[in-house]
C-alpha cells in the first residue's frame, strides 16, 4: 500500500469524518433535518409565489383571507417539527422498532395535516394545493432523515 493511499484511509476513518447521523443524538439529527425542511418549504412556497400563486389563506371561521408572509411556510415547519422531534427522542427511548413506528405515526399525521388545506375557507384552489404540496414536502425532507437516524440505534 501506498503512502498515499495509506493516508487517505486514515483520514477517511478519523473520529470527525466517521461520525454520521447514525451517531449523533436523535434529537440533532432531528434539528437539522427540520432547518433542512424549513428551507427546501420555504423556496418551494417562493417559487409558487414567483410563479403566480396567491398567497393568501384563511383559518377556518376566518372571514376573510390573510397573506401569508415571506418566511411563513419555514416558520410552519419549524413549529410542527418540534412535535415531531419529540416524538423521534421519546421512540427512540422506549419502542421497540422507533423508526417504524415514527414513519408510520407521522405519515399518518402528514395525510392528517392535508385536511387543513384542504378545509381553508376563502382560499383559493391553487393556494390550498400549495398549501397541501408543501405539507408533503416538508415531510418528505425531514421523516427519512430522522427515520434513517432511528434504525441506527446506538447503545
Amino acid at each position: 500500500m501506498s503512502v498515499t493511499a495509506h493516508q487517505t484511509q486514515t483520514l477517511a476513518q478519523s473520529p470527525s469524518t466517521t461520525r454520521s447521523a447514525g451517531t449523533r443524538p436523535v434529537w440533532l439529527v432531528g434539528v437539522l433535518a427540520t432547518l433542512a425542511g424549513a428551507v427546501v418549504t420555504e423556496v418551494f412556497g417562493l417559487v409558487c409565489r414567483a410563479a403566480g400563486v396567491p398567497m393568501e389563506a384563511a383559518s377556518p371561521g376566518e372571514k376573510e383571507a390573510a397573506a401569508i408572509p415571506v418566511g411563513g411556510f419555514a416558520g410552519g415547519v419549524l413549529f410542527w417539527a418540534i412535535a415531531g422531534i419529540v416524538l423521534a427522542v421519546a421512540l427512540a427511548r422506549w419502542a421497540e422498532r422507533p423508526a417504524r413506528t415514527f414513519v408510520v405515526i407521522t405519515v399518518v399525521l402528514t395525510a392528517l395535516s392535508l385536511v387543513g388545506p384542504a378545509a381553508a375557507p376563502h382560499t383559493s384552489t391553487s393556494t390550498q394545493i400549495v398549501l397541501a404540496v408543501s405539507h408533503v414536502v416538508a415531510a418528505a425532507v425531514i421523516i427519512p432523515l430522522l427515520a434513517r437516524r432511528l434504525a441506527r440505534r446506538t447503545r
